[in-house]
């Protein structure tokens, strides 16, 4: 199967039902890029929200740069945590695709920080490095 034109990679139903579960309830970090994201509004790309991607649902997905943008909560410093999340980004990116991470406390208190960078990455996605 040919990954690169699907842009769920291989998706499951069940991966498909919590992604629109997850879609009902954003975190308010989550809710705020969000309303940055949606309906094109930053450099006019279209990002899709809780996105399944193979078996994982990414917060923020842009298809045309393989973009994956995800938001971290304080569960994201767990141990157990960090290693889970170095494994699934080690997956996505064998799929081709890009990720960045911001902190819920970013998003929620310097939004422009958080804007500029996904600018940057949207103006030169193949010379663009993550802070």
């Amino acid at each position: 199967m040919d990954y690169s034109q699907n842009f769920f990679y291989g998706a499951s139903p069940e991966i498909h039902r919590r992604a629109k579960e997850l879609r009902r309830t954003l975190t308010t970090a989550e809710t705020k890029l969000w309303e940055l994201l949606k309906n094109k509004n930053l450099t006019s790309l279209k990002f899709r929200r809780q996105h399944p991607i193979g078996p994982y649902i990414a917060d923020f997905y842009c298809h045309s740069l393989r973009l994956v943008i995800e938001l971290d909560g304080g569960v994201h410093d767990t141990i157990d945590q960090i290693e889970r999340d170095k494994g699934r980004e080690f997956e996505l990116r064998n799929l081709g695709l890009r990720i960045i991470r911001f902190q819920n406390d970013e998003v929620l208190s310097n939004l422009d920080q958080v804007r500029k960078v996904i600018e940057a990455f949207g103006a030169n996605p193949d010379y663009f490095t993550p802070p």
